[in-house]
C-alpha cells in the first residue's frame, strides 16, 4: 500500500516533460528503445519507488532485479525520513544558528549571529582573527558562503557594513584543517559525511563518505566538489572520487594527492562524536553529519535532517551493483555492529 501511495503521489506531481527528457538521455547512452526505457522506468517507479532521476543516476537500466532491490531510491529514502524524523524539529538542523546553539560543544570554533550581536561582541569576536567564514543561516549546497580576509578597517564601520550586507548570516572562525586532510585540497574544508540512524536509543553508523573540494572554498558535490565512500571500519578511501560531471579521480587533479588508499586521521573519534551527538535531538533519528578534522580533533560543520540519497550509492562506488539498502536493513533488523 505504501508503494502505491508513493507512486500515485509522484504521478500527481510529476513533470512529464522532464521525465521524457530523461527517457531520451538514457536512450542515447544505452542505444535502447525509448519505449522500452519508458516502461522500465515506470516499472522501477512502481516496484522500487525510483523516480526518473534515480533511474538515470543509479543506472538502474543496467541492474537486474536483485541489484535493484538494494538501491535506496527516493521513495525508500523518504519513507525512512518519515519514519525516523519529526518535521516539527527540522528547523533545529535547517537553521544554522539553532544548530550551533544545540551542538555548541561540538563545533570547535567561535561563531557570531550577525542579526543579534552588538559592536562590543563583534569586536571581541574579531580579535585575533585574520579571516572569517560568512554563511547564510539557512541554505544548502554551500551556496552564499564567503571566506573573507579581515582588512585593517575601523571595526565600527565594518560592523555597520556587515549588519546591512549580511542579514540572516552567521560569521564563524575559519576551521584550521588537520594537515593530513589539508593535503587533499587546502582551499576548502574537506568533510566526512556520516549518515547515522538512531534506533531504540542507540546511534548506528550507516555510511561514511568524503566530500573533497576542487578549486572552490566549499567541498559540496553539487557545487563543484567530489565525493567518495570511506570504509566505515578503517577510514580508508577505496574508490576513485567522482564529481557531478561524472569524472573519476584516483589522484586529485589540483593537488596531486592520491585519493585511493587515503587514510583519514582520527576517523574513529569522528564516529564517536556522531554517536554522542546523535542522541541530543532524538526526534531526528536519521541525520547526515558533516564532520571536519582539525589538529585538535573532529568537529561538526553542520548536519542535514534530510540526508539526500543521491551520493549514497553512485554506480562507480558500488560493488557488484549493490546499493545501501542492505546496510539500513542490518540496523533495522538488529544485525549490525555500532
Amino acid at each position: 500500500m505504501g508503494k502505491l501511495k508513493y507512486l500515485f503521489s509522484r504521478i500527481k506531481r510529476m513533470d512529464f516533460t522532464r521525465m521524457f527528457s530523461y527517457v531520451g538521455i538514457v536512450a542515447k547512452k544505452t542505444k535502447r528503445s525509448k519505449i522500452i526505457i519508458f516502461f522500465d522506468m515506470v516499472w522501477c517507479g512502481l516496484v522500487y519507488q525510483a523516480g526518473y532521476v534515480d533511474y538515470d543516476l543509479f543506472e538502474m537500466y543496467n541492474l537486474n532485479s536483485t541489484q535493484r532491490k538494494t538501491i535506496v531510491t527516493r521513495g525508500i529514502n523518504n519513507s525512512f525520513i518519515k519514519r525516523f524524523n519529526n518535521p516539527n524539529y527540522y528547523e533545529l538542523f535547517r537553521n544554522k544558528k539553532k544548530f550551533n546553539e544545540i551542538f555548541e560543544s561540538y563545533l570547535g570554533r567561535k561563531w557570531l549571529d550577525m542579526d543579534n550581536c552588538n559592536i562590543e561582541e563583534f569586536r571581541e569576536f574579531l580579535s585575533g582573527l585574520d579571516e572569517v567564514i560568512l554563511k547564510p543561516s539557512e541554505g544548502t549546497h554551500g551556496k552564499g558562503i564567503e571566506k573573507l580576509k579581515l582588512e585593517h578597517k575601523d571595526s565600527e564601520s565594518l560592523f555597520a557594513e556587515w549588519k546591512e550586507r549580511y542579514k540572516n548570516y552567521l560569521v564563524e572562525e575559519v576551521v584550521k584543517q588537520h594537515p593530513i586532510v589539508d593535503k587533499l585540497h587546502p582551499n576548502s574544508v574537506n568533510t566526512c559525511r556520516v549518515i547515522s540512524l538512531l534506533k531504540e536509543g542507540t546511534v548506528h553508523i550507516v555510511a561514511t563518505y568524503v566530500r573533497v573540494g576542487n578549486g572552490k572554498i566549499v567541498d559540496n558535490f553539487n557545487n563543484g566538489g567530489m565525493v567518495v565512500p570511506v570504509n566505515k571500519e578503517t577510514g580508508i578511501i577505496q574508490y576513485p572520487a567522482l564529481d557531478k560531471a561524472g569524472n573519476l579521480f584516483e589522484v586529485h587533479p589540483l593537488t596531486g594527492v592520491e585519493i585511493v588508499g587515503f587514510q583519514l586521521p582520527m576517523f574513529q573519534e569522528a564516529l564517536d562524536l556522531v554517536r554522542e551527538a546523535g542522541t541530543l535531538v532524538p526526534q531526528i533519528g536519521l541525520v547526515g553529519w558533516d564532520v571536519a578534522f582539525s589538529p585538535k580533533g573532529p568537529l561538526f560543520i553542520e548536519a542535514n535532517e534530510f540526508p539526500g540519497h543521491d551520493i549514497y550509492q553512485l554506480p562507480p562506488h558500488r560493488t557488484d551493483g549493490i546499493g545501501m539498502l542492505p546496510e539500513f536493513e542490518k540496523i533495522l533488523n538488529g544485525k549490525t555492529k555500532l
